[in-house]
């Protein structure tokens, strides 16, 4: 249990996608054949036709609906027309617009062609009109007038030398003109309904048209007469000649006359041979049953969802390429037409989408049609099976990856199954007794025994399976339901095999799931062999969309309508787990990392992977644009497939592996990186240093370098010469780094240091040009500013500090000092008088005066400066001593009483004297007040004189 952690899966990763590309309008094959050109609403999309995958996407900036497209000979000039009128050039391959001009027409254009020679444009518009446009010379050439109604085909000739353009409208008639003189030639009538394409001979003497009469007419272009029609029985919407030096007897071409392909509403190809008017060859699709007709009547052409809407030829590979109703672009080989790759360019929503294959090589699809899709990975490339009448709703497959079950709208279950070699898949089994659509449907999980199916009508059957159902060949096996039972009381969404075969869970809409044993499968009539109900899971609040087995433990999990996923127990039916995460419909449910952890997808467009032991949502994966109905991890358990209804298959990878295995990587490489750095900082290479921790972008790192090289011996030098040696890189880097460096008072005097380095060397224009340098040093100024007023406080701060050290004397300093010592007062050359701290509560403060006085009255030795000093002290001071009063003078008072006795004693002087003399001391106290610098000192603290 000590590696448990270890198969936890953190993340996954999107490896492959297939999106629409195509929903419907014009289809183009480049020249070289390696790309399909497609409209899909405001894009172009360039089709890679190898791998399947979208290489280009050329999209209008105005988001307006492409209505016509056309690629030059060459393949180098895609111009597109848009509804806003406007025509763009671009340069495919690196998708730019390289022109855009405004079309002359006054209504969109509906076609577009070049000619041979890449230099000539014409398009046809809905009012009536064909333009010529010189790409080259950039000018429109010709306003061709006369066709009524849309223009929907224009064709050069493809003989450039007889410049002549061939074009069709509205009035069915196909008209040529001769550009040299801009004039109608004449205008070919044979059509009774829309022209919708043109072949032309090599030779350019004769052409083929082809029209949803139900006619091809066969042209003779230098007498410009019609000298055959053909009747092909259907609408035809594209016409192809087949090459005349090439053997094509597998589709019936015994001569070397004129033959040519037809693809049309029947949905086929059929072979036609020109001068017989007989159809020589028709192309065999799957039987399905065809749609009925409005009303129940007869199906009309164009109701079949496989009738083929364009037909494009690609000469240099033998190949024929058809474009169905249902946006599906076939590709085909000659000379047996035999179906070499298939794409499906519009899925439209997807109910359900499946692993199958050996190794999980393809993925069955079933979207919201009667029809399945099974795509091969690796290319993309898709079959189609028919069989199903009405929508397929849910699929299974088999644990070994061969067999899968569908079941549909149209009451009906089908197994199918898929050569291991080939990949083709059939229809080898189908049942049908169910009363009303099936909704779900699941295999038995040990042996190829039996599937269940759930419906609407509420019930659950058991379908026994043929013991040879893998093996037998030739018709259908009708399968008969072993049991039916009435399950829930709503529909039922969801139904599930344990492991072992016997016990079978289903969800339904009456928000309960449901727990049944399956006796003895495989054993029909025999006692106990129909579901008999074991438990019930209450606790959704609402209907349960999917239910799933643990393949490891007794716990049966469960999706809901509410938001919410849940775990189960299958001993006491008791709910042990509840996940909340989805803000809304939890669709599907599966257990991944051996059951240890469950991935459940919503109809908020999310994928959830959850940790069962921890209850934690590990990650959250985006991809999808509208619900996700299908969700299936791989039987390796190293991929997944989601299917979504914005028409979206995306294939996620395992990456955790793959991120920790970075992860360890990284760290490693970071440890030697900084080992190396270490070794660098200790050698004192400081500028190797200083461009590694520049390199890894560890800011921190670098200011540990800076800070080294500011330790050192001639710091400022050392940091010069290092810092201009840097590349212009680093110097953006670093000037950055400085920036945030700023912000913090720790570190800023490094980045001011690094600053002045910079602004010294380099000229103002140089630093402006570094990556985002403005915003730098707009981030620089307030920062810089705020330190410059820090640093002139402390300044402040300090000098008074100075100050206090230099005057302030202790009180009893005398019984310190000797008789002949003083305190050294000569650092400070001004006048301000010094502090003296009062330690005692009663005479102590002139006793030491007095002592002081003394002392100074001694002292022989005193200098200029001192005895200016005394006699600018002189004056009497007053200052605020518990109340008291501290005259300073000859007379040698001690005590209070003798300062009032002697103010007494010159009671004799008059008033003003007094007021006088008052006045000196308030000045004085000011004086005395102001060379504090405000500070408000202890009561104990007296300014005294020496």
């Amino acid at each position: 249990m000590e590696n448990t952690n270890l198969h936890f899966k953190t993340n996954y990763a999107a490896s492959n996608k297939i999106e629409p590309f195509y929903k419907g309008g014009k289809v183009q094959i480049s020249k070289d054949e390696k790309f399909i050109f497609c409209t899909c609403g405001s894009r172009v999309n360039i089709l890679e036709i190898s791998t399947g995958k979208i290489v280009h996407s050329i999209e209008q900036d105005d988001q307006e609906d492409i209505t016509s497209f056309a690629l030059s000979y060459d393949d180098e000039i895609l111009v597109t027309a848009s509804r806003a009128l406007l025509l763009k050039q671009w340069d495919w391959k690196q998708a730019q617009c390289t022109r855009s001009w405004r079309a002359i027409h006054t209504i969109p254009i509906a076609s577009m062609t070049f000619d041979p020679t890449s230099t000539l444009l014409a398009t046809g518009g809905c009012d009536g009109t064909i333009k010529l446009w010189d790409i080259i010379k950039q000018y429109c050439t010709h306003n061709l007038k006369g066709s009524s109604g849309v223009v929907h085909l224009v064709h050069f000739h493809p003989d450039m030398s007889l410049l002549q353009l061939f074009s069709s409208s509205a009035d069915c008639g196909i008209r040529l003109w001769d550009l040299r003189s801009s004039l109608c030639l004449c205008v070919l009538q044979s059509h009774f309904s829309a022209v919708t394409s043109l072949a032309f001979t090599a030779s350019g003497d004769t052409m083929v048209s082809s029209g949803r009469d139900k006619i091809c007419t066969v042209w003779d272009l230098k007498t410009r007469t019609a000298t055959r029609t053909v009747p092909v029985y259907e609408a035809v919407e594209g016409v192809a000649l087949l090459p005349e030096d090439q053997d094509l007897s597998q589709i019936g071409v015994q001569n070397h006359d004129l033959h040519f392909i037809t693809a049309g509403s029947k949905g086929v190809l059929r072979v036609w041979e020109a001068s017989t008017s007989r159809c020589v060859y028709t192309q065999t699709l799957p039987s399905a049953t065809p749609p009925a007709g409005k009303e129940g009547g007869e199906p009309h052409d164009g109701d079949d969802p496989r009738s083929l809407t364009y037909l494009l030829t690609m000469g240099a590979s033998h190949r024929v390429a058809a474009v169905t109703a249902e946006h599906n672009i076939t590709l085909y080989q000659l000379p047996a037409l035999s179906t070499q790759q298939q794409f499906v360019g519009y899925n439209d929503e997807i109910l359900d989408v499946k692993f199958l294959g050996k190794n999980d090589s393809h993925i069955v699809v079933a979207t919201n049609s009667c029809q399945l899709k099974v795509f091969e990975l690796l290319t993309n490339s898709c079959q189609i099976l028919y069989g199903h009448t009405d929508t397929v709703l849910s699929l299974d497959v088999f644990k070994k990856g061969l067999l899968f079950a569908s079941c549909a709208k149209d009451k009906s279950v089908r197994v199918w199954r898929m050569d291991e070699d080939s990949g083709q898949v059939v229809c080898v089994a189908q049942g049908s007794s169910h009363a009303n659509s099936v909704g779900c449907i699941t295999f038995s999980r040990m042996k190829e025994s039996f599937l269940v199916s759930g419906s609407q009508d509420c019930t659950v059957k058991v379908w026994d399976l043929p013991d040879n159902i893998t093996t037998t060949t030739g018709d259908l096996v009708g399968l008969s339901a072993r049991v039916t039972e009435k399950a829930h009381d709503k529909d039922i969404n969801s139904v599930a095999v344990s492991p072992n075969d016997k016990l079978l869970a289903s969800g339904s809409q009456d928000r309960m799931a449901k727990l049944w044993s399956l006796g003895a499968p495989g054993a029909p009539g025999a006692p106990g062999a129909g579901p008999a109900l074991l438990g019930v899971f209450r606790g959704h609040k609402r209907g349960v969309w999917a239910v799933c087995f643990s393949p490891v433990d007794q716990v049966l999990a469960s999706s809901s309508a509410d938001g919410t996923a849940k775990l189960w127990s299958l001993q006491d039916y008791s709910c042990l787990k509840t996940f909340e995460g989805h803000d809304a419909s939890v669709l599907k449910i599966v257990f991944v990392s051996r059951g240890t952890q469950l991935l459940t997808s919503g109809s908020d467009g999310l994928v959830k992977l959850w940790t069962i032991k921890t209850n934690e949502c590990v990650k959250t994966l985006d991809a999808h644009q509208d619900k996700v109905w299908g969700l299936h991890a791989s039987r390796q358990d190293h991929k997944m497939v989601t299917g979504s209804a914005d028409s979206t298959i995306t294939i996620w990878d395992d990456v955790t592996e793959v991120e920790q295995a970075e992860e360890q990587a990284k760290q490693e490489d970071q440890i030697l990186k900084q080992q190396e750095l270490s070794n660098l900082l200790h050698e004192k290479k400081y500028l190797k240093a200083l461009g590694l921790a520049i390199s890894l972008d560890q800011p921190h790192t670098v200011l540990t370098v800076i800070r080294a090289i500011r330790q050192s011996e001639d710091s400022r030098d050392l940091l010069e010469r290092t810092l201009l040696k840097l590349r212009l890189d680093q110097k953006e880097s670093l000037l950055r780094y400085c920036a945030v460096w700023n912000t913090n008072a720790r570190s800023c005097l490094d980045a001011q240091a690094v600053l002045q380095v910079l602004l010294t060397h380099l000229a103002p224009e140089e630093l402006l040009q570094y990556q985002g340098a403005r915003g730098h040093l707009e981030g620089l100024i307030p920062y810089t500013e705020r330190h410059m007023q820090r640093i002139g406080r402390l300044l402040q701060s300090s000098m008074f500090i100075d100050y206090m050290w230099q005057k302030m004397r202790v009180t009893g300093s005398s019984s310190i000092m000797g008789p002949d010592e003083e305190m050294d007062t000569s650092a400070v050359k001004d006048s301000t008088p010094p502090f003296v701290i009062d330690k005692e509560t009663h005479g102590g403060s002139e006793h030491n005066l007095k002592e002081d006085d003394d002392d100074e009255e001694e002292d022989d030795d005193d200098d200029l400066e001192d005895e200016e000093l005394a006699d600018e002290e002189s004056v009497t001071k007053k200052a605020p001593a518990n109340g008291r009063q501290v005259t300073n003078g000859t007379s040698n008072g001690g005590h209070h009483a003798g300062s009032e006795e002697s103010s007494d004693d010159e009671g004799d002087n008059d008033g003003e004297e007094k007021d006088d003399k008052e006045a000196e001391e308030e000045e004085e106290q000011n004086l005395s007040t102001k060379t504090t610098k405000g500070v408000t000192l202890h009561p104990r603290v007296q300014i005294l004189t020496s």
